[in-house]
C-alpha cells in the first residue's frame, strides 16, 4: 500500500469511509470501535518505548499491535456490504498466545490478597492504561457486536489482552523492584 497524501479533506464533514468506500459518521458505534483499538495500540507503542531495558517483552508487544491492526481493519468493515480481507482476520492462534503468556507469569508472581491500584514504575502504569483502554475497546466492540456480526474470537481476544496487561504490571514492577500499590479500604 502506497500513501501519497496524508489529508484527504474527504472527512470534513464529519464521516469517514470503511473499508470497501461506504461512508459512515465518525460518531458511529463502528468507528468508536476501532479507533479505540488504534488509540490501544498508540498506548502499547507508548509502553513498548518504556520498556526499552525490558527486551524480552517487546516481541509479544510488536505481535499484539499487528493483532490489533487486524482487528481493526474487521472492524472498519461492514460485513454486509464488503467481504472480509485475509489481512482482516484475526487467527484464533493469537488468543493461545497470549493465554499462554498469561500462564507464563503467573507462577513468578506473588500472591494477591489485595485489589491492586494502577501505578508503580512508570512502565507498569502504563500498562493498566493499555489495560483499561482495552477493556473500553472491548465494550465498544460488544456494543457494536449488538448491530453487526462480529467475530467472536475477537472479543475473545480483546479479553484476553486485558488481563496479559494485568499480570505484566505486576510482572514490570516486579522486575523493577518497585512496589505495588495496594488498595486499602479507606472507608470503614
Amino acid at each position: 500500500m502506497k500513501l501519497t497524501k496524508i489529508y484527504t479533506k474527504t472527512g470534513d464533514n464529519g464521516a469517514t469511509s470503511l473499508v470497501g468506500g461506504i461512508r459512515i459518521g465518525k460518531d458511529t458505534t463502528r468507528l468508536e470501535a476501532y479507533g479505540t483499538i488504534d488509540e490501544l495500540s498508540s498506548h502499547i507503542g507508548l509502553l513498548d518505548a518504556l520498556l526499552q531495558q525490558n527486551a524480552t517483552d517487546m516481541p509479544l508487544l510488536q505481535r499484539i499491535q499487528c493483532s490489533l491492526f487486524n482487528v481493526g481493519t474487521y472492524l472498519a468493515t461492514d460485513t454486509t456490504q464488503t467481504p472480509i480481507y485475509d489481512s482482516a482476520k484475526l487467527n484464533p492462534q493469537e488468543i493461545t498466545v497470549i493465554e499462554q503468556e498469561i500462564d507464563s507469569i503467573l507462577p513468578t508472581l506473588p500472591q494477591l490478597n489485595s485489589f491492586i491500584l494502577p501505578g508503580g514504575s512508570t512502565a507498569a502504569a502504563q500498562c493498566h492504561i493499555c489495560r483499561t483502554v482495552c477493556r473500553r475497546a472491548e465494550r465498544c466492540i460488544i456494543a457494536l457486536s449488538r448491530q453487526a456480526d462480529i467475530n467472536p474470537d475477537i472479543i475473545k481476544y480483546i479479553n484476553r489482552l486485558s488481563d496479559y496487561f494485568f499480570v505484566l504490571a505486576r510482572k514490570i514492577n516486579i522486575l523493577t523492584n518497585t512496589e505495588e500499590k495496594l488498595w486499602q479500604n479507606t472507608c470503614k
